[in-house]
């Protein structure tokens, strides 16, 4: 029960990432981003993501929504670092 309730939290959290990933594609500017929040949102994922490695007790299927997760925020964060270099 502990896995599904779990891989239910990381699919919520993941639920907002396409939306900022939108949000800065159409607005083109990195206002009302945060560098250090986009930093430590991927940090706790690749904390997540070798937990599941280390423990070895783990559903693939929960991993890889860790990875998506990681993969949209680094999207975001890409944009963010475009979208800065673009506005100056």
């Amino acid at each position: 029960m502990a896995t599904y309730l779990e891989a239910a939290m990381i699919i919520l959290f993941g639920c907002s990432w396409p939306n900022n990933i939108i949000k800065s594609l159409k607005t083109k500017s990195t206002h009302g981003k945060s560098l250090l929040f986009l930093i430590l949102i991927d940090t706790g994922y690749v904390c997540g993501i070798a937990s599941k490695l280390i423990s070895g007790n783990f559903k693939w299927w929960v991993l890889a929504i860790y990875i998506l997760n990681f993969v949209m925020v680094s999207i975001d964060m890409g944009l963010y670092f475009y979208n800065r270099s673009k506005g100056r």
